[in-house]
């Protein structure tokens, strides 16, 4: 009897770009029943929501030109994969052909509510091990000829936790899942420790803790301001405390209610957005001569002129103004309001 020995025309190779740091081993078969029998060969690791890849290499050891068909098989929903990178379909003798599969399972894998059905009796897998790029070489004639390559999917979430454990632990499949459990549940206290600087910070802190941070500086929450005016005030509370009665105290409150700009790089008061000027003339004036606290001529003493230059017309409550005016002036002091609309 004579043996016809077949050669392989050609040879495939798979290198996974995430590889799992622990695999199931039969040493912790009580984590999970699918742990039992020892796993072998390229194994690639998914993590729900991010993509990984498994490169494929194919390599023509015969002497003639070979047309390649590439198929993935296994036990794993066919939309998770997809092939790429391949160019054409011919293999030139001695040529290598190079493919990539791409795999990307839905971020809400192990929220799948399937699995926690009783009456379904499914089990959330984690492991598939019948998986395998199969080629097939001048397909439908007679020098076809087929090549396998087993590959398994391993499918883990990321944990951060696990950085912190010492190699002996990180390399127990159960470890890391078992870690995960503890990060799910003490992770969000944690990551909001790290942002409570926005809390406390009335630009961003939530609506529902504004009438907490305004009772720290007794600012009264009034219905006239709207969200954005009171996070302004709220913010800039104690420094209007500090300046009031003064004019850099009355301009900072009027800027933060109408967003008018302060324009502390125009030297002349009338010029800016908001001026507040005291109408004393220089008639009358002899040299820079003053009798105690009385200028000879030119105005009314104690009395000032408030003038808003608002780019746009009717933005400006004019009531709220004149309240605003009132609270923080002097009481001995009067003044006259202009709003120009052109």
């Amino acid at each position: 009897m004579v043996q016809i020995r077949t050669t392989p025309t050609i040879s495939l190779q798979l290198t996974p770009m995430r590889i799992p740091e622990a695999v199931p081993s039969a040493g912790f078969s009580f984590a999970n029943q699918e742990n039992i029998d020892e796993i072998t060969g390229t194994s690639l690791l998914l993590q729900p929501g991010e993509p990984s890849e498994l490169m494929v290499q194919i390599k023509n050891l015969s002497q003639r030109n070979l047309q390649l068909e590439l198929m993935v098989e296994g036990d794993f929903p066919s939309e998770w994969c997809w092939v790429g990178g391949t160019e054409g379909r011919e293999i030139r003798p001695g040529g290598q052909m190079d493919a990539v599969l791409y795999f990307q399972v839905p971020s809400t894998y192990f929220e799948n509510q399937a699995a926690i059905i009783p009456e379904k009796q499914e089990q959330l897998r984690l492991n598939f091990t019948n998986c395998r790029v199969v080629a097939y070489t001048d397909r439908n004639s007679e020098q076809e000829q087929i090549k396998e390559a087993d590959f398994n999917l391993y499918i883990r979430p990321w944990s951060a936790y696990m950085d912190f454990l010492p190699v002996l632990y990180r390399e127990v499949d159960f470890i890391g899942r078992f870690m995960k459990i503890f990060e799910q549940a003490y992770q969000p206290v944690i990551d909001s420790y790290g942002v409570m600087w926005a809390n406390l910070d009335p630009l961003t802190a939530p609506r529902a803790l504004l009438p907490f941070l305004a009772h720290w500086v007794a600012w009264p929450v009034e219905s006239v301001w709207n969200l954005r005016q009171q996070r302004r005030l709220i913010r800039r509370a104690v420094e209007i405390y500090r300046w009031r009665g003064t004019r850099k105290g009355l301009r900072l409150y009027l800027h933060l209610y109408t967003g008018l700009p302060l324009d502390e790089h125009i030297p002349n008061e009338a010029d800016k957005h908001i001026g507040i000027t005291e109408p004393f003339g220089d008639s009358f004036v002899i040299g820079d001569a003053k009798i105690g606290e009385v200028v000879l001529g030119g105005g009314q003493a104690f009395h000032f002129v408030v003038r808003l230059r608002p780019d746009q017309i009717n933005t400006i409550n004019e009531q709220l103004v004149r309240r605003i005016i009132d609270q923080e002036k002097p009481a001995f002091c009067t003044y006259e309001l202009l709003i120009n609309n052109s």
